[in-house]
């Protein structure tokens, strides 16, 4: 059995998990996630706690049972205390505005970027060069983070670009004479 798969899944109070149909449901202050089962993996809660259990016999059960495990964990904690993604923009110019469920950004292009953010994603902009994404899927959350640092990634020679806070930059050396 994976190692990841051993370890229960505690659920907080306000937190629910219900199995029904192939589907795993998991409810919490924040909102509502679903996944649908694998057929290599059973679900079984233990009062406070689920449990991840592979399916004797089946194929890449042993791995699917990890990345599920993963998967739920993931959604127990994204209803309970959501996830976050922060961005800067560093170069001369460089803005972005939060106005709703568009992010407006000034990249250094001869037009604005606006960026429509999907249902159940927010943006916030605590200062001009400063970008917070928060949302309940982490999937989700990781992948509008990741287009928008796609409208102008860092360049390797003066760091300019849209970049993860954590993010570091090597820096190349410019050519000499």
């Amino acid at each position: 059995m994976s190692r990841v798969a051993k370890n229960p899944i505690a659920l907080p109070s306000g937190v629910e998990l219900a199995i029904a149909a192939g589907e795993v449901t998991v409810k919490g202050p924040l909102g509502s996630l679903k996944q649908r089962l694998h057929p290599a993996v059973t679900v079984e809660s233990e009062g406070s706690s689920v449990v991840v259990r592979a399916v004797q016999g089946a194929d890449n059960a042993n791995a699917m049972s990890g990345t599920f495990r993963s998967l739920l964990n993931n959604m127990v904690v994204g209803v309970s205390k959501g996830f976050e993604r922060k961005l800067n923009l560093v170069g001369v110019g460089y803005r972005a505005q939060a106005q709703g469920d568009k992010l407006n950004l000034s990249l250094g292009f001869s037009h604005p970027v606006v960026h429509q953010m999907p249902a159940g994603v927010k943006v916030e902009t605590p200062s001009q060069t400063e970008i917070v994404i928060k949302g309940v899927d982490k999937q989700q959350v990781g992948q509008v983070a990741a287009e928008v640092r796609a409208y102008r990634s860092p360049e390797p020679y003066k760091g300019k670009g849209v970049r993860y806070a954590d993010e570091v930059v090597n820096l190349k050396e410019t050519k000499k004479k």
